[in-house]
């Protein structure tokens, strides 16, 4: 690794962890410590079992019905980025481990790269959409009157970290076996390239993939995307 690959893709990387698992503890305890009330904030009328309360905080969580119910072009974008983002990390667990179930169906290497190949790169695609489609929708009345900068600067930073993605996907040269070796390297805290990727153009598409995705990690605790992690409980407090 030269200097700055080692900075970007090697220190910084445990550094935003590490913020990123501190700040995300910090969050939780707050939410904790907030005071509790004897008000029922549950909506009418209350689910008759616990199975049909479960299944309601499902709904609620997964297919996004108040969206559906306020816009429904923002809905569809909305189920689109989540069910891309879902099988985005799916992809990026294959660069931890291969998925022995799946690369037996498919038949070895070669059936895996190419499932890999099309359904990564139909997440990518998708993911990017869904992105530019909310920056766009940023612009436009009544969104634009109510917008912060904090939102451009959360959608642009996911815009370059998807860029970076589906440029590696697109037009890198690298196998998955060597995306392997450098992230089982941070894993070891030892932090290289392989050869063949630190003799690639390729390589600097994914140092910039990963200085976004710090810069994400970073700030994903103190920023709007805590509701990731909050919607569950949220929509639990509704059910009860």
């Amino acid at each position: 690794m030269d200097w700055f690959s080692y900075l970007v893709a090697g220190i910084m990387v445990y550094v935003a962890v590490a913020i990123f698992i501190l700040g995300m503890t910090y969050q939780i305890y707050q939410w904790l410590r907030a005071p509790k009330t004897r008000i029922k904030t549950g909506v009418f009328p209350k689910p008759g079992s616990a199975v049909t309360r479960w299944g309601e905080i499902a709904i609620d969580s997964f297919t996004f019905p108040q969206a559906m119910k306020a816009d429904r072009t923002m809905w569809v974008f909305t189920i689109l980025f989540h069910f891309a983002l879902l099988g985005a990390f799916v992809g990026h667990l294959r660069l931890i481990h291969e998925i022995t179930p799946l690369f037996n169906l498919l038949g070895g290497t070669q059936g895996m790269d190419r499932f890999a190949f099309w359904s990564g790169s139909l997440m990518g695609v998708l993911l990017l959409v869904a992105l530019i489609y909310y920056l766009l929708r940023r612009q436009v009345s009544p969104y634009k009157e109510i917008s912060v900068p904090e939102d451009f600067i959360l959608l642009l930073l996911l815009i370059l970290v998807v860029a970076m993605g589906d440029y590696m996907r697109f037009l890198g040269k690298v196998h998955t076996t060597d995306y392997r070796a450098y992230l089982q390297s941070l894993i070891a805290l030892r932090p290289a390239f392989p050869k063949v990727l630190a003799d690639s153009s390729t390589k600097w598409a994914l140092v910039l993939h990963v200085l976004f995705a710090n810069l994400l990690f970073i700030y994903f605790p103190f920023s709007k995307l805590v509701h990731l992690i909050a919607t569950f409980p949220a929509n639990l407090a509704r059910r009860v």
